[in-house]
């Protein structure tokens, strides 16, 4: 064997890549096993490289380390990369899984038929990929397609990775610009930041300061204003006050206040922004957002005053006893006068806690009218809430994106005011996580002559998205309003029901230990290092035991929050290591690892896959040789690339945030003080209302009296209330008074 040269002596070194041990596609460090010219054995090179892959041909400047762990290995100061010329070399980057569709079996197929010409063959005449064995059309054509998506991906890495940018986006970048995404970057990094999720600011300016953009060139600081606003919309917000947005931008951007006040006026100009005022406060909105709460407030108000019904006059006094006969329940007065309001009503909203009977008053209106032949559509916010509302009513319910039929062309929606929905009602469920861009698309779909009932739980935590519809609508009073108090007595026998009443009431629930069989527990726990092991062992050992729950399927932990040692990351790290520990079929991306068996949850809406933000699946395989996972989500198989994986997180653990329109047979929720600037009383009151068997608390009582005692809960900047109260009709008759209904 060839004597290793001493340390530190300055070598280049040439070679085939064996095999990437390691790379981060983040900061492009790599870990490399290389079969080097003049080394009989494998040699191991540290370094960075943008993109690598096995079979390679590398050249390398660097010198040789002793890494007291690792032993000899070769540190590369500067990493070349070029696509490998050698039969053997050409298989293994083939087989390296680089390429979906291609694994080492097809690599080593195309190389045996084409040889040195295969690239050329995949590029120039992908017909010919047909040739080989087991190779039919379909399989052809995504090898050609992935073949063109890998060489622009690779551009783009490169070209991030030169202006000292992680490249774990670049799947995503690709997918949002295609081929021009290099041109477009180097136009206008500050695009990024706008259309990439997961990319921020920072990294765009990062990005434009290599590429030599000024601190204040105008570009810079418009883009700024528009990023300022668009945090404030991940915060809920429509609009921000003028004063606040102004030094938000000056912080954010480091530069005078004349020149922020400067582009503001050409961002206004262009329409970009919009300046209002919510109340006496000056503000300025998203253009989007502005329309989106204009176009709602016109679209409800003109539904609310049309005169006539889409069904002929019903007479309660025999319709009630007609359909209670039919539920078999007999509506208690509250529940008896809503149905003679929604009877009577364009537009309802009903709102209520749970166990007040707000499905029944639904399953009864859609009896009665149903009954009347009336086309009657439900819809819900998620898939989960749907499928509830379907069990719940026995009347089909569909998601609001699936009712109003994704496009996912163009990303909008097929149904709108030129292709109404067919319904002579429309009922919305949870209501309360609706946000403004989905109600405005739903408003748009309601056909002229529809009713609509609005149903949802005006105390739960308002929308993840900008907006707080249900709440604006309610406090503008310009529609009636059915507000249910009276929880029923079978509701009233349930822990669950009766702690989640007292939160909202302001009231501190019952902690003491309760009955053999209770559904409503606190588990006390005074620091996170308790906390945590006891969460697991909850989770994994003492309910499933208890209760006959499945560990993963059946328990959901909810946090107040993300961040810190008992937030949902850390948890879902814990909870996945100690439930499904991966074997040797996993992949690693963006700071998670996924493996058969994991519970994910879909963090934005896909409508190519037909998945939608906060559903929950289940991962069925990870095949590396495709480059490829699958999870099914309600029945249903949906395939990612592993490029795609930034949409996916682990679900063991999630934000009660996420967990809106979601009911689990079991909730584990942590309280701890560490969550203080989350402990709210909307928030715990959701978190509760999301158990249907059982809700455990983990904590301090110190922390569940801090959230119970906390009503401030962030106001939002919006403007529907506002606009809403303006058109309301002054007719007396708009506004109805009766037994457990008022006007909020």
């Amino acid at each position: 064997m060839k004597p290793q040269p001493k340390p530190s002596t300055q070598e280049v070194l040439a070679g085939l890549v064996e095999r990437v041990t390691y790379h981060n596609e983040e900061n492009g460090f790599c870990v490399l096993r290389i079969k080097a010219r003049g080394h009989r054995e494998l040699v191991t090179v540290i370094g960075h490289a943008a993109v690598i892959s096995a079979g390679e041909w590398v050249t390398a400047s660097g010198e040789w380390i002793n890494d007291r762990t690792h032993g000899q290995q070769y540190k590369a100061k500067f990493l070349k990369a070029s696509e490998p010329t050698s039969l053997d070399g050409i298989e293994k980057y083939l087989g390296s899984g680089m390429i979906r569709g291609i694994g080492p079996v097809y690599a080593k197929k195309l190389v045996r038929a084409f040889g040195e010409k295969v690239f050329d063959t995949i590029e120039a005449e992908p017909e010919r990929l047909r040739e080989v064995p087991g190779i039919g059309p379909v399989r052809a054509d995504r090898i050609s397609a992935a073949w063109a998506e890998q060489q622009i991906v690779r551009e783009i890495m490169v070209f991030l990775h030169s202006h000292g940018v992680g490249t774990a986006r670049a799947v995503r970048i690709y997918k949002t610009y295609g081929a021009d995404a290099v041109q477009i970057m180097s136009e206008n990094p500050y695009r990024l930041a706008r259309d990439i999720r997961g990319i921020g600011f920072k990294t765009a300016d990062a990005i434009a300061m290599k590429l030599g953009i000024d601190k204040t060139a105008m570009i810079r600081v418009r883009a700024g204003i528009s990023y300022a606003l668009t945090e404030a919309m991940d915060e809920g917000h429509c609009g921000l006050p003028t004063d606040e947005l102004v030094p938000l931008a000056e912080k954010l951007l480091e530069v005078p206040v004349e020149l922020i006040r400067t582009a503001l006026g050409l961002e206004l100009t262009e329409g970009t922004v919009i300046a209002d005022s919510v109340g006496e406060t000056p503000c300025v909105f998203l253009a989007s957002l502005h329309r989106a709460e204009r176009a709602i407030a016109d679209r409800l108000t003109w539904l609310a005053n049309g005169m006539l019904l889409p069904w002929p006059w019903i007479d309660p006094d025999k319709a009630l006893p007609w359909v209670e006969e039919r539920i078999g329940l007999a509506l208690a007065e509250s529940q008896d006068a809503a149905i003679r309001l929604a009877l009577t009503s364009k537009v309802l909203v009903m709102t209520g806690g749970p166990g007040v009977g707000k499905t029944t008053i639904v399953k009864a209106i859609l009896r009665i009218l149903a009954a009347k032949g009336m086309r009657l559509l439900l819809c819900a916010p998620t898939g989960r809430a749907a499928k509830r509302m379907t069990e719940a009513t026995g009347f089909e319910a569909k998601t609001i994106h699936r009712l109003l039929e994704v496009d996912p062309q163009g990303g909008g929606f097929k149904r709108g005011d030129d292709n109404p929905l067919e319904c002579d009602l429309l009922i919305v469920d949870e209501t309360s996580m609706v946000d403004i861009m989905l109600m405005q698309a739903l408003m748009k779909a309601v056909p002229d002559k529809a009713a609509l009932l609005i149903v949802g739980d005006i105390d739960q935590l308002p929308s993840v998205g900008p907006g707080q519809v249900l709440a604006d609508v309610i406090s503008s009073g310009a529609v009636p309003v059915v507000c249910l108090t009276e929880v029923f007595r079978q509701a009233a026998q349930s822990r669950i029901i009766t702690s989640a009443h007292r939160i909202n009431q302001g009231f501190i629930p019952d902690l003491s230990a309760p009955g053999a069989d209770s559904d409503f527990y606190f588990v006390p726990a005074d620091d996170p290092e308790t906390a945590v092991p006891r969460i697991v062992e909850l989770v994994k050992t003492r309910i499933p035991k208890r209760f006959g729950l499945d560990p993963i399927r059946d328990i959901q932990v909810l946090c107040p929050m993300n961040r810190g040692g008992i937030g949902a990351r850390s948890l879902n790290i814990e909870l996945q290591a100690a439930m499904n520990p991966a074997g040797e079929r996993k992949v690693e991306r963006f700071g998670w690892t996924f493996a058969p068996g994991d519970k994910v949850m879909q963090i934005e809406n896909d409508y190519d896959k037909e998945v939608y933000n906060g559903d929950i699946g289940y991962i069925d395989d990870v095949d590396p040789d495709d480059g490829e996972l699958t999870a099914s989500f309600d029945g249903r198989a949906i395939t990612y690339g592993f490029g795609e994986l930034d949409t996916l997180v682990p679900a063991y653990a999630a934000t009660i945030h996420k967990s809106q329109g979601s009911e689990y047979p079991a909730v584990v929720i942590p309280v701890m003080t560490q969550h203080y600037a989350m402990l709210q009383r909307n928030l715990l009151y959701t978190g509760v209302t999301r158990g249907k068997k059982l809700v455990v608390l983990v904590g301090q009582k110190k922390a569940v009296a801090i959230a119970v005692r906390n009503v401030s809960g962030r106001r939002r900047w919006s403007k529907l209330s506002e606009w809403l109260a303006s058109k309301k009709s002054n007719d007396p008759d708009n506004r109805e008074d009766g037994l457990g209904i008022r006007p909020v």
